[in-house]
This record gives C-alpha cells, sequence and structure tokens, in this order.
C-alpha cells in the first residue's frame, strides 16, 4: 500500500479497475453474524435452508457490500476520503464457496453544491460478480475530493 495524491482533476469518467478472487467461507458468515448479531437462519442454519428456495446457506448482503469494498481499497489517497454509498443492491445471494470479483467504473463527477472550486465528488458503481459472471451486487461508491485549484488558505474537508 503506497500513499498516492489523486486530486478530483485526476480521475477520468470511464476508468476501471478490477480485483482478483476472493471466496468467501463458513468463517466469514459465522464471523459477520458475531460482529453484527445477525443469527438469522438464512445465514446459519443448514438444514432449515435445504427447505427454502435458495437450498443452501447464504452469505450476509452486508459482509458481502464489507468484503467487496475492502476488495477495492488500495492506496490511501490524502486528497480523498469516502463520503458514502448510494443505491446499494443485492441482486443475487452468494454462497459458502462462492468466489468474488470486484469491478469499478468511474461514472460521474459532479462540482460540491456549496464550494464547487474547492471539493467535488466522484461516484464508482461497484459491481460483484461471482465466479460464473453473474452480478451478485452494486452500488455506487461516492467520494469527496479536493480539487487542485482550491486556494492554500480555504481549509478543505481533507485539509
Amino acid at each position: 500500500m503506497a500513499t498516492v495524491e489523486k486530486w478530483y482533476e485526476d480521475y477520468a469518467i470511464g476508468s476501471t479497475r478490477t480485483t482478483t478472487g476472493r471466496t468467501i467461507t463458513e468463517a466469514d458468515i459465522v464471523l459477520h453474524a458475531g460482529q453484527t448479531g445477525d443469527f438469522f437462519p438464512h445465514h446459519m442454519d443448514a438444514e432449515w435452508m435445504k427447505s427454502q428456495p435458495a437450498g443452501q446457506r447464504i452469505a450476509h448482503g452486508t459482509l458481502i457490500l464489507s468484503v467487496a469494498v475492502g476488495m477495492t481499497a488500495g492506496d490511501i489517497n490524502p486528497q480523498s476520503m469516502s463520503y458514502g454509498y448510494d443505491r446499494i443492491r443485492f441482486i443475487r445471494p452468494v454462497f459458502i464457496g462462492d468466489t468474488i470479483t470486484v469491478a469499478a467504473e468511474i461514472t460521474a463527477k459532479i462540482d460540491h453544491a456549496k464550494r464547487p472550486d474547492e471539493w467535488g465528488y466522484v461516484h464508482e458503481l461497484v459491481t460483484v460478480v461471482n465466479q460464473r459472471q453473474e452480478t451478485v451486487l452494486v452500488l455506487t461508491h461516492i467520494y469527496l475530493v479536493n480539487k487542485r485549484t482550491r486556494g492554500p488558505a480555504a481549509p478543505g474537508p481533507l485539509a
């Protein structure tokens, strides 16, 4: 992991990146259940799930969200911070033993409404697929990013 400065002006709409795979294990599901208190039978009861349409235990959507976002974390950028996530959708279940891969694409750049000369928002469409290339999760990750043109006296959100 390196520190790499990337300003608002440096982001290009359409640029993409893809992660390597990560297999979801039973240990991931049990640990996530313990951390969140979500012990619903969909995640924890193998016998009950045999009688359900999915036929087997499914990973928590929030587990897959967390793992996927972590998979995209790479270099440290002092000019940017995560502002949040929009339009999170759990498209298909992820099962124990599934391997997920994440693709991320810059889809929009929007000036900050109150301080357009100092900051901007960068939207990144995050798509998670399983080993069969089926989409299992999508979301938009929004970053608040300093602009190179902001004056030295202007306090930035990341200053």
